[in-house]
């Protein structure tokens, strides 16, 4: 019988997650202690090191596992986590699994596994250099956003979250639940939880915030951290819709001011949604990171 402890991922774990991801770099938007926590009462997600290797489980009814993180015999972990499923009488599935890792797995079970990608979960990646200039002629229409905000709002700031503009971000959150129904709609209720508490909780997650005021009030704001040595994660944007090129301005400045020494900026996937998939493509990614379930043959 297996003997997993799956246990509940709590901020005390922040350190023993980062020692597995920084053995295995990766750009996908998984990959990250806060992402995790935040989004564990939502999925359902617990954790277990099993043969030396981290692992996350998420859904009962829908019972799936993560690829082994750690690189350290995991074709053991594989083997422990195939006879976990035949015990709970589940059909095998391992999610968010990138094709580099399908290629190690089917290295070691020639035959044995097969991968569907989800493009709705694909991650959008950005060089970070065009997401700051915006050069070329793909790019025109949001320098002309960006152009005609700074003439609606010349003397806009440019500011890091902190304690002192904090409640005016929060404030910003709410007004966006209450125009996106929220109450209705339990996937954004998700999203504008996790939202808060990243903001209530900035500096205890370790992570980086900024915003644009312009005319003396918070019109957008975005929240991200070092995802790997080469990348930066965007996990929260919001602004107002109403103002013209609110949104342009604080993805271009926030890379700017704490993100343009990162080659690549990940601002995650589109779930699916048209609208947002339209947005995260008209910056034209340089890759998308994808992502697939893997089921036994």
């Amino acid at each position: 019988m297996s003997d997993f402890e799956w246990k509940e991922i709590t901020e005390a774990e922040r350190e023993l997650f980062n020692t597995f991801y920084e053995r295995e770099q990766s750009r996908s938007c998984e990959h990250s202690f806060t992402n995790n926590l935040l989004w564990a009462p939502f999925y359902g997600t617990k954790y277990c090191v099993i043969e030396g290797n981290l692992v996350f489980k998420s859904g009962e009814d829908r019972l799936s596992v993560s690829y082994p993180i750690g690189k350290d015999q995991v074709g053991k972990t594989v083997d422990r986590l195939i006879q976990y499923f035949e015990e709970q009488k589940k059909p095998f599935r391992m999610h968010s699994v990138t094709p580099e890792q399908f290629e190690l797995l089917t290295g070691m079970y020639p035959g044995k596994f097969q991968i569907a990608y989800d493009r709705d979960w694909a991650d959008y990646v950005y060089e970070s250099e065009k997401l700051i200039s915006l050069s070329g002629k793909k790019l025109h229409g949001k320098r002309n956003h960006i152009n005609n905000f700074i003439k609606a709002y010349p003397d806009y700031q440019y500011e890091r979250i902190n304690e002192g503009n904090r409640e005016e971000c929060i404030e910003l959150a709410q007004n966006w639940r209450k125009e996106n129904g929220c109450d209705s709609d339990p996937e954004k209720n998700e999203e504008f939880c996790v939202t808060l508490r990243a903001l209530k909780e900035l500096e205890d997650l370790f992570l980086t915030g900024g915003l644009i005021r312009a005319d003396g009030r918070v019109v957008a704001f975005s929240i991200g951290e070092k995802l790997c040595d080469d990348t930066f994660v965007v996990h929260i944007e919001k602004a107002y819709a109403d103002i013209q090129g609110a949104y342009p301005i604080i993805n271009q400045q926030f890379v700017l001011h704490e993100a343009a020494n990162y080659r690549y900026i990940n601002r995650e996937e589109d779930t699916g949604a048209e609208g947002l998939r339209k947005a995260k493509l008209s910056y034209y990614p340089v890759f998308l990171q994808e992502k697939g379930v893997v089921t036994i043959k």
